[in-house]
């Protein structure tokens, strides 16, 4: 593996960004040398899903036989979903039965049924892999949906933790009415049918239980029928097990993702650009509810290949590559600039000095 003492100041982007390739390739060769189990991708995709999928419905049945408190069945199960996200990533590039469509697929369906907040896994695959090309530009759809570009405020918060929100607010500013019919059907049918039963689910558990707590704040109570009281039993278990730990996944993962990349400045084609690697302290916890996104995801910009499991092992040295490389860690300003690489001032400032060089 070539060291990474290579000097950054005698290197353009596209070299810069060639040598963290190499070098955390390197490492991810020597690993896979190390530790021969590594070499067996196929295998390991399989059982990180059993493992997740086992995990997801053990855990459910201990909160349903009284042997787990509801919070913390709401915890692992999250957790346990956020591994299933990290498949689904890995499947979208193809790094798991490539070459068998039956294997493949069947993993594709799974990671949706634990994570039906999301959308339809085949539908983003061609969303994912757009975001690779334009990334950082009005292109990147993928980014775009989950609020990267947008301005930090109640607005942007809402659309981070609800995919469909977001799908609506884009909606609306589409000029257009034909326009705006066009694009809610097809996010309708992007969506359709597990994120619709995942949010209708999510907001009538919502409605349900805000209408009870005003009642009771006013001193009196709601008497609802039979069948709703029974129905929101249903929902009740369901918001514990799958619902709820998806919304919290999901407000996890795209804060942390929406704020690690760049938007609107960007050079084309310039990866160093794209990602910041986003680890400070406070936001532990929302890395344990999306695996460590912002620490390793910005890894798999430069080496797209790779499964998550080894950009985590990978981390260490492709963190110090790429800090020599340019790449920025900790960026927080990027919460106030609206993701923008620059602000505004050194924006215009060597948009200047470009024009008289």
């Amino acid at each position: 593996m070539q060291g990474i003492s290579a000097s950054p100041e005698r290197m353009n982007a596209q070299q810069r960004a060639a040598h963290i390739r190499e070098v955390v390739m390197g490492r991810g060769d020597e690993l896979r040398r190390r530790y021969p189990v590594l070499r067996h991708q196929d295998a390991l995709g399989a059982a990180i899903l059993a493992f997740a999928l086992a995990g997801m419905v053990g855990s459910a049945a201990l909160y349903l036989n009284g042997q787990l408190a509801w919070w913390a069945c709401l915890l692992l199960n999250a957790f346990f979903a956020s591994l299933t996200h990290e498949l689904e990533h890995d499947l979208i590039h193809s790094m798991y039965f490539r070459k068998q469509r039956l294997p493949h697929n069947l993993m594709m369906g799974l990671v949706w049924l634990a994570r039906p907040s999301t959308i339809n896994p085949w539908i983003r695959r061609h969303l994912h892999l757009n975001h690779h090309k334009v990334s950082g530009s009005a292109g990147d759809l993928e980014e775009r949906g989950i609020t990267n570009g947008e301005p930090w405020g109640v607005v942007r918060l809402l659309m981070v933790g609800d995919n469909m929100v977001s799908a609506f607010v884009h909606t609306l500013h589409t000029p257009g009415w034909k326009a705006k019919l066009k694009r809610f059907a097809r996010l309708m049918a992007a969506y359709a049918p597990l994120a619709q039963l995942h949010w209708g689910a999510w907001y009538v558990f919502l409605g349900f239980h805000g209408a009870n707590g005003v009642a009771a704040l006013l001193g009196t109570s709601i008497e609802w029928s039979a069948s709703t009281q029974a129905l929101m039993q249903v929902i009740d278990i369901a918001v514990v097990v799958i619902v709820g730990p998806n919304v919290l996944r999901t407000f996890c993962l795209h804060f942390v993702s929406s704020n690690m990349h760049y938007y609107g400045d960007v050079e084309p084609g310039n990866v160093i650009q794209q990602t910041q690697v986003l680890n400070p302290w406070w936001m532990w916890p929302l890395q344990a509810f999306c695996f460590n996104f912002g620490s390793t995801h910005g890894i798999h910009h430069f080496v797209v290949k790779e499964p998550f499991y080894i950009r985590q092992m990978t981390a260490p040295v492709a963190h110090r590559v790429m800090a020599q490389m340019g790449v920025r860690f900790n960026d927080l300003g990027t919460f106030t600039r609206a993701n923008r690489f620059a602000a505004k001032e050194q924006a215009a400032t060597e948009a200047v000095q470009g024009v008289k060089a």
